[in-house]
């Protein structure tokens, strides 16, 4: 396999110099995942802005956001949340807001993320030849009913933080590539038809976890067959990655040359403060800062800023924070009463008055000399 690389590189590099010509035009995306709004909502989150109600979704758009990410769960049975039902009801909030859409296909019934990928339960038990029909068309269909409902997506992620092997991987467990691309080309094959059916564009982006899996999990991708695709998107958190800004520029610089493909951070959150609206213990704490972000709003909103401006120069075109909605209700989780994350949303702790971070989606990001 490694044999393969310098030749596969070779040949990335040829279509990265077109793609490197048509720089200027490409649209920088900023936005957020916003698939808990729906839930915020019916657990009575109210969301402001100056002290007034504000709609999540045109608040985005207000203040310079295009783009919104929403995930997609197969048969949820655990949640009302994130099924098709749910997920469409976000989609055309969204587009009625005039945001892009990407949407996040999971392929489980719950979280697949860089620890493991479960795969829906109804597809457990099928063949690797049934799942690639399984994912096909499940994928295929999700779109066309999408289509018909007038909210199709202008960018659908092919899995979520596929580092391991798609529908049974774990972190610790060696991929098998034959498998796990006739997977992935079963999902990609799938919008580029839907997309074709519905005459629309639809860009199709591949998700890693953390920027130093990236080159190594494309490297073998592209050896084993795994070669269309539009978008590398990049999960990017502090606290679970080993590489800085200066380590995650040049993992997007050469992705984007080595594959042909935009590169944009896909995933990442920073908090605003080190306390808690409620028991149930937050994800981002102590252990989660960088010197010279304190957890403060300002602090929040330069680390946004800095990260985008790291993103922009290095050469990807994208910025979308993960769930700045979550925040603190009196709604139950799997972990407790209330939320893991609103000491890192948007919104502050005892009245969801937005915070000065949304500030980073109307900024002006210009690429640095080098």
């Amino acid at each position: 396999m490694k044999s393969l690389r310098p030749v596969l590189a070779f040949a990335a590099l040829l279509t990265a110099a077109q793609a490197h010509a048509a720089e200027a035009g490409r649209t920088l995306y900023l936005g957020a995942d916003l698939s808990f709004a729906n839930e915020m909502a019916d657990c009575g989150a109210v969301f402001r802005q100056n002290g007034k109600p504000v709609d999540p979704f045109v608040l985005l758009k207000q203040k310079g956001g295009n783009i919104m990410r929403v995930r997609i769960w197969n048969n949820p049975d655990w949640t009302h949340y994130s099924n098709y039902e749910d997920v469409l009801k976000t989609i055309r909030r969204a587009h009625a807001a005039g945001l892009q859409v990407l949407l996040d296909f999971h392929y489980s019934d719950d979280w697949a993320d860089g620890d493991k990928q479960i795969a829906p339960k109804a597809w457990a038990g099928l063949s690797t030849d049934d799942q690639v029909r399984a994912v096909h068309d499940y994928t295929r269909d999700v779109l066309a009913k999408l289509n018909a409902a007038g909210e199709l997506p202008e960018l659908v992620q092919v899995g979520n933080e596929t580092n391991p092997e798609v529908m049974g991987g774990t972190k610790d467990k060696p991929i098998d590539w034959k498998r796990n691309a006739r997977l992935i080309n079963a999902g990609v094959a799938a919008v580029r038809e839907a997309s074709k059916a519905a005459g629309k564009p639809i860009k199709v982006m591949l998700h890693i976890a953390q920027p130093e899996n990236v080159l190594p999990w494309f490297d073998d991708a592209t050896a084993a067959g795994v070669l269309d695709y539009d978008i590398i998107g990049i999960s990017y958190y502090s606290k679970w990655s080993k590489y800085n800004f200066a380590g995650l520029s040049k993992v997007i610089t050469a992705a984007h040359q080595r594959y042909g493909a935009d590169v944009m951070v896909v995933e990442t959150a920073y908090p605003f403060t080190e306390e808690s609206a409620d028991a149930s213990p937050n994800l981002l704490g102590t252990d989660s800062l960088v010197p010279g972000y304190p957890a403060t709003p300002q602090g929040q909103l330069k680390y946004l800023e800095d990260l985008t401006q790291t993103v922009v120069d290095a050469g990807g075109n994208g910025v979308v924070y993960w769930a700045p909605d979550w925040v603190s209700t009196q709604c139950k989780t799997r972990w407790g009463t209330g939320s893991n994350w609103e000491n890192a949303a948007w919104f502050d702790l005892k009245r969801h008055e937005v915070l000065p971070v949304m500030d980073f989606l109307s900024k002006t990001y210009t690429k640095s000399a080098k």
